[in-house]
């Protein structure tokens, strides 16, 4: 598997991917052919690994801050600790950057409220929804990674291509 081209020069492997990888975090499963799964799983795997071991890493810090009248007020500030800082860092140097989509009959106002103060949904997905998830269930079971499950589909119809889902357990 560390030396599956995908029949493709490395800058468009890389991007293909990247772009996978992003799509999994973001959807929770994609269809694609068996050996892209397989490469998809070894990077995602990696990359929720880093995100799991660091997720719990905070730091509170007090700050000043100027309220509407122009005082200053000290408030309590929650901040990523160094180890988390470095895998949030690692994950948005690899993950393309998707952001969220209005829904169907969704207003302006409660898209804008719901989506307030988050500026990559996708990392903050991984870090607030998988990494707990995945951390209890290593817990529980005591052992680590197994994140994916790639269920074979058959031969694509056209090319005979095998055809795979790769989704998040």
């Amino acid at each position: 598997m560390a030396n599956d081209k995908l029949g493709r020069p490395s800058k468009e492997r890389k991007a293909i991917l990247r772009n996978q990888v992003s799509y999994l975090f973001w959807n929770g499963k994609i269809e694609t052919t068996v050996q892209k799964a397989k490469s998809v799983r070894r990077i995602a795997e990696k990359l929720l690994t880093c995100a799991i071991n660091s997720y719990e890493d905070t730091v509170k810090v007090e700050k000043e801050i100027k309220d509407s009248k122009g005082v200053k007020v000290k408030t309590e500030v929650i901040n990523d600790g160094p180890k988390k800082l470095q895998a949030r860092r690692k994950l948005m140097s690899y993950l393309y950057d998707i952001q969220e989509q209005r829904g169907e009959k969704e207003s302006k106002e409660s898209f804008l409220a719901r989506t307030s103060g988050i500026n990559h949904p996708l990392i903050e997905k991984v870090f607030n929804v998988y990494a707990p998830k995945y951390a209890e269930r290593a817990k529980k079971l005591g052992q680590g990674g197994g994140y994916t499950r790639i269920l074979k589909l058959g031969k694509r119809r056209g090319d005979a291509a095998e055809m795979a889902i790769i989704e998040l357990i």
